[in-house]
């Protein structure tokens, strides 16, 4: 019998984090292209711990909740637009009805890493034998961080990042409540086997989820 093939979805798009004086940490997904198609997803981790998922179709909730670990999973409209400087995200909300999260961002210069970053060939930055072996270069550099880890089902994810630029400043409302000043992501996310780095950066990224085709029958 011959062994089992791996099988990959690739997601390509950005990923913002941040945190606020109020103790929430922040992550926003926006993903141009996937297997799912375009979309943004919102990740909320509170003071407490509770973890929580904002995100806009019932297909694409399934796919993140069986990928990561959430105490809470909304499905509503989430949006992502640029705006002068930066970026704006909502979820929820329509006409005159204030939207259950609101973010603004302001995205700064590109990183020392990011330079770095832009010198390595996207095939290898994006390529899970390169993201496995430099996992342990990532988490020493950026507690917290890995480029390689699992994703549930028996699948793997690997996390290439291709550009990093600085989060200047961002603020953040959720449930009609302002979340406060503009701060870290500390202590690291809790929804899956890494978190964003604890300066709040803007990430373009290629995650590819890998999973292990059953072996075809005799």
């Amino acid at each position: 019998m011959r062994g089992s093939r791996s099988r990959d979805e690739r997601f390509s798009g950005r990923i913002a984090g941040f945190g606020t004086s109020e103790g929430m940490r922040v992550v926003i997904g926006m993903w141009h292209d996937s297997p799912l198609g375009a979309f943004a997803d919102v990740m909320l981790e509170d003071v407490a711990g509770h973890r929580m998922l904002l995100a806009p179709r019932d297909d694409v909730a399934d796919y993140i909740a069986a990928t990561y670990t959430f105490d809470e999973v909304r499905v509503l409209p989430v949006r992502s637009r640029r705006i002068e400087g930066g970026l704006e995200v909502v979820a929820g909300g329509s006409g005159a009805s204030a939207p259950f999260f609101h973010a603004r961002l302001r995205i700064g210069a590109v990183t020392a890493l990011g330079r770095l970053l832009r010198s390595v060939p996207r095939p290898l930055a994006t390529d899970p034998r390169w993201l496995a072996a430099l996992d342990p270069l990532a988490s020493r550099l950026m507690p917290g961080v890995h480029t390689a880890g699992t994703a549930g089902g028996g699948r793997r994810e690997y996390y290439g990042v291709t550009a990093l630029r600085e989060i200047a400043w961002a603020e953040a409302a959720f449930d009609g409540r302002h979340l406060g000043a503009f701060a870290a992501l500390d202590p690291p996310v809790r929804f899956g086997f890494g978190s964003a780095p604890r300066d709040p950066q803007l990430a373009d990224v290629v995650t590819t989820i890998r999973s292990a085709d059953p072996p075809p029958a005799r």
